[in-house]
């Protein structure tokens, strides 16, 4: 099966820490879909330090899950999800800058997800994905908002003080 999925993706990895694989995929996926309910796309997001703490708070609180079921979140390409721990301090920031400087030389500039939002003005699928993050944390005790477009709207308008156009409604 492993050989068959390189035929398609050469990059495939074999694992048996799927659980991981997925929750520091959910983590990155947290904040991508945070920098969707604005305008200022990713680089502007993630280059902005008064946002710092709504992506570090999403990260962690991924984290919290995956390590509550000890589960070890694995990184991928760009993204590591250790840098988020609260142990790591200012290792967030500079993963933030380094994504936002990749983004602001990329040919996508927004997520599909704000696309969605924006542009088509539909639904998107985050809460399904991270919903994932909630039901896991509630089956170990561990404290998650609800995850969907309007707890992140709520965990923006809070921490950075962010003005979003997108209305609840509309995810």
């Amino acid at each position: 099966m492993h050989r068959l999925l390189q035929v398609f993706e050469p990059d495939a990895v074999l694992t048996d820490n799927i659980w991981g694989v997925l929750l520091g995929r959910l983590a990155y996926a947290s904040m991508f879909f945070a920098s969707a309910l604005n305008n200022d796309g990713m680089s502007g997001n993630f280059g902005d330090p008064a946002r710092e703490a709504v992506f570090v708070r999403l990260g962690q609180e991924v984290l919290a899950v995956a390590h509550a079921r000890q589960i070890e979140p694995v990184a991928f390409a760009s993204f590591d999800p250790a840098a988020f721990e609260p142990t790591a301090p200012g290792s967030a920031r500079r993963w933030l800058d380094v994504l936002a400087e990749r983004r602001r030389h990329a040919g996508k500039t927004h997520s599909g997800w704000w696309r969605d939002l924006a542009v088509r003005k539909r639904r998107t699928e985050i809460d399904v994905l991270l919903g994932v993050v909630a039901d896991l944390g509630r089956e170990c005790a561990v404290p998650t908002r609800r995850w969907s477009c309007s707890s992140v709207l709520c965990t923006i308008s809070r921490t950075a003080a962010v003005s979003c156009r997108w209305t609840p409604s509309m995810c």
